[in-house]
């Protein structure tokens, strides 16, 4: 029979794991979307210059006009916008059939792999060591007499 202690600890030990596994999972997955992102641009090139509204934190908005002279706005930005402002012209490159999709020319989901590696090294950084904690804690605790 186990107590209430021991009870928890088993409890923290695979929420952790499950925590830093679910966070392994998402960056792995979001690495896929970009390369899928960059697949279906390739595939169907387009190129214009794009005028960038807004830069947040979460997206950068730009418009551009695509050959059929239709201005276009990505609802969810373009990708990889880092270090583009307000007002700036840049080149980009977006999918034809969908110019919803768009990236900053000559950028690909090569630039992910880092800022989505570091976050999963540092996950495993942090749980590692709390799981091996939880699971020598787990140890040290003498079994109950009977």
């Amino acid at each position: 029979m186990s107590t209430k202690g021991e009870r928890a600890r088993r409890v923290g030990w695979w929420t952790t794991l499950g925590v830093a596994s679910l966070l392994t999972v998402m960056c792995v997955c979001l690495l896929f979307a970009a390369i899928r992102n960059d697949g279906a641009i390739s595939a169907q090139l387009g190129t214009a210059t794009a005028t960038v509204d807004s830069v947040a934190f979460d997206r950068t908005i730009i418009h551009f006009e695509t050959p059929d002279g239709i201005v276009h706005s990505p609802a969810n930005g373009v990708l990889y916008p880092d270090g583009l402002a307000a007002g700036q012209l840049v080149r980009i490159e977006y999918d034809a059939s969908d110019p919803e999709l768009a990236r900053v020319a000559g950028r690909s989901a090569a630039l992910t792999v880092l800022p989505l590696g570091s976050f999963v090294v540092f996950t495993w950084l942090v749980a590692g060591p709390a799981l091996w904690w939880i699971r020598r804690q787990n140890k040290r605790v003498p079994a109950p007499a009977r």
